[in-house]
Formats: C-alpha cells, sequence, structure tokens
C-alpha cells in the first residue's frame, strides 16, 4: 500500500473530515515527528558531549581499594635499593665522612678512637719482641699497599694534582722526620716523658698552623688545647708515680739535653706535617694521596734505621699477623685524620685527638690494667669537659 492509499482509508475513516483539516493534520503530525526527532538527536548531543570533554575524576579511594604507584625510574629504584641494602654501619662511616657539618670533627674523633683501639690490642695480645725500626718498616709498607690501591680502585692520580705536588712532599718529608725521631726518643727517653712529647703535637700544629695557613686563633681555641694538655699531664704523672719511669738507655747529662731537643724537633714536624695535609687535602679531592707519599718516604727510611741502629728479627706466623692488623688499623687512623684536617680548622680538630689519652685511660681502668687514681680521673675528665666545649661550639662557620 503506498501513501495515496493510506490517506484515502484516513478520509473514508474520518467521514466528515474536510481536505483542509486534513492538511492542516497531517502538517502538525509531520512537525511533531520532526521536533521529536530533532529533540531526541539534542537530547543525545547534550549526553555524549559531556562524556567526551570532560575530565574523568580521580577514583575515591577506600580500605578496598587498591593503590598503584607511580612507575619509577631504573635510577630510583637502584637507590633505593642500595639504601636498603647498606648497613647502619655503613650509613655511619658515610655520614661521618660527608655528611654532616661535624664530620671533620668526627672523623678525628673516630681516629683518636682507632688509635686507642691500637693502643689496646697491643696491650692484650702479647707477642714476640720487634724492634720498633722493623715494626715501622712493615708498618709502612702495608700503608702504602692500601693506599695505593685505593688510589687505583677510585682512579685518582699517585701524586695528586700539579698544583700541589710541593704540599704532598712537604707533608712526606716532615712527617717520615718526625716519625724516625719520635722511635728514637722513645728508645732512649722514659715512656711518660716520650708520651708527653708524642701529645705537644696538637699544639704545635695549632701555632703552625697560625703562620704556614694562616688560621685565626680564637682564645677558646687556645684554652681547649691548653686544657686538654694539662689533663694529659695529670694523666702522666699519675701513671709515673705508681709505675715509675720506664724507657731505653736512660742517657743523662748533654746526651739527655740532645735526646730532649731531638723529641722537640719531632714535635715541630709532627704539627709541620699537619698543616702540609691540610693544605695539600684541600687542593685534592682525595686525602689519601698524603697518606701515600708519606709511605713511599717513609718506608726506604725506616729501612736505613732498621739496617743501621737495629738487628733483624725475624717474626713468628702470629707475630706478623698482629702487626699486619695493627697496620691497616693505623691506614684506617690516617685516613680519618686526613679527612678530618681537610674539612675543618687544624686548632679544632688537633684538640679532639687528646681523646686517645682519655680513652685509654678508662679503657685501663674499667679492665683493672691501670690502678684507679685521682689524677687519672681529673686528667681525663678535664680531656672530656674540653672536647665536649669544642663539639659545642661546632664547626669552624667562616671556612671555605
Amino acid at each position: 500500500m503506498d501513501s495515496t492509499d493510506a490517506n484515502d482509508s484516513m478520509i473514508s475513516i474520518g467521514g466528515g473530515i474536510n481536505a483542509e483539516e486534513l492538511d492542516h493534520a497531517l502538517m502538525v503530525e509531520m512537525a511533531s515527528t520532526t521536533g521529536l526527532d530533532l529533540g531526541s538527536e539534542a537530547v543525545s548531543d547534550d549526553q555524549i558531549t559531556p562524556l567526551l570533554t570532560q575530565q574523568p575524576e580521580k577514583p575515591r579511594l577506600d580500605i578496598f581499594s587498591v593503590s598503584y604507584p607511580k612507575r619509577k625510574t631504573n635510577k630510583d629504584q637502584i637507590s633505593r635499593l642500595t639504601e636498603t641494602e647498606t648497613s647502619p654501619f655503613t650509613q655511619f662511616i658515610m655520614w661521618s665522612w660527608s655528611g654532616s657539618r661535624y664530620s671533620g670533627l668526627v672523623c678525628m674523633a673516630l681516629s683518636s678512637s682507632v688509635y686507642c683501639i691500637m693502643s689496646i690490642l697491643s696491650n692484650v695480645f702479647s707477642a714476640q719482641a720487634i724492634p720498633l725500626f722493623e715494626i715501622a718498616f712493615t708498618r709502612c709498607i702495608i700503608i702504602s699497599a692500601l693506599s695505593f690501591m685505593w688510589l687505583r680502585r677510585t682512579s685518582q692520580p699517585l701524586f695528586g694534582p700539579v698544583n700541589a705536588t710541593s704540599l704532598f712532599v712537604s707533608r712526606a718529608i716532615t712527617g717520615s722526620i718526625s716519625l724516625i725521631t719520635f722511635i728514637y726518643c722513645i728508645q732512649r727517653l722514659p715512656l711518660s716523658e716520650s708520651m708527653l712529647l708524642s701529645f705537644t703535637i696538637p699544639l704545635t700544629a695549632s701555632i703552625s698552623a697560625r703562620f704556614i695557613l694562616h688560621e685565626n686563633l680564637k682564645l677558646a681555641e687556645i684554652a681547649a688545647i691548653a686544657s686538654s694538655f694539662f689533663g694529659v699531664i695529670f694523666i702522666i704523672r699519675s701513671m709515673v708515680s705508681l709505675q715509675g719511669t720506664e724507657g731505653g738507655e736512660q742517657v743523662h747529662g748533654i746526651h739527655y739535653f740532645y735526646v730532649f731537643l731531638i723529641g722537640l724537633l719531632s714535635s715541630l714536624t709532627g704539627g709541620m706535617s699537619y698543616c702540609f695535609i691540610r693544605a695539600g687535602a684541600k687542593q685534592s679531592d682525595q686525602p689519601v694521596v698524603t697518606i701515600f707519599l708519606f709511605g713511599l718516604v717513609s718506608t726506604p727510611a725506616a729501612a736505613i734505621c732498621m739496617i743501621t741502629f737495629e738487628d733483624f728479627v725475624l717474626p713468628s706466623f702470629y707475630t706478623l699477623l698482629l702487626m699486619s692488623i695493627l697496620a691497616i688499623l693505623a691506614f684506617v687512623a690516617e685516613l680519618f685524620l686526613a679527612r678530618a684536617l681537610q674539612l675543618e680548622k687544624t686548632s679544632k680538630v688537633a684538640n679532639i685527638q687528646y681523646l686517645e689519652v682519655a680513652l685509654s685511660q678508662l679503657w685501663g681502668i674499667a679492665s683493672s690494667r691501670v690502678t684507679p687514681t685521682f689524677g687519672g680521673f681529673i686528667g681525663s675528665f678535664i680531656i672530656f669537659i674540653s672536647i665536649s666545649c669544642t663539639m659545642y661550639l661546632g664547626p669552624e662557620k667562616d671556612m671555605e
């Protein structure tokens, strides 16, 4: 049936409806149908358009939702994995090395503690009697080997920057002179006097830094070092009153005066070597260079003195093992010492070095190897108070 037949049917059904009314009804029906279609299209457009243009809202999280963290780069994942796998001891060493503004003071405290551990091991483990120059020769060889491997592993030049070569050579020469003359004094002076001369090195280092490095020596720093030195005097006097004088050949008269002058030379060159360590380490990124050159110069010097003044003693395996352990600890102590002088003012870290005396005294009292005395307690107390004041004042603020 076509459209004409449909219209005829509607006319026949309507009966009395005329043609004009029919046309009007058809037009209204078509208009309503068209409007309905247009309206549905408009509604559809209104419903579809926001879905295309509106930004999706972030999903709300609840206790049942699963969070998906952002993907991290491989570098972030590796660094986070390294941090989680690093032991607390390694983190402490890294923090002490360069992780704090107190790193210079902390490194010197660690150096003094390692020296104290060396003294404890020497007293606890009795070994074969070995001449001092032979011990120094063995220690210098191991220190040179360890520092060489350190520099090779870090791809650093063995002799440091060209502009700092003179500083490194000066440090090596003064350090070697201080070592050789100190051993000579130990063999000929009482042990207490040799110890007292060795602990004048922080004093001479602070004074030498005033002239060599042009560092300002403040009144508080002078008072701190002087107080610590007086604490050392209290401790040594208490040791002498209980144990008496012990030493080597016990020289007297004019020979004693000469040996005492040699001891002062050891103290002076030791203080100067501290200044050259600081100056050379600041010129180089790696303070191990100063240790390597020191071992390179002091090894043949100790060998010459060993051959000239002493009889060679073949150490046993146990003695050689103990000497090797002490040499490794000496390298660690020298490493922290060089790092401390690289980071901090000489007079500040020099005062921290007296911590070794106080710790050794307290360990001796705790292990019943040293008889408790009033002078020992007073000396240790003075040293701890002086070091605490230095730590409280903090590092130098106007350092480069």
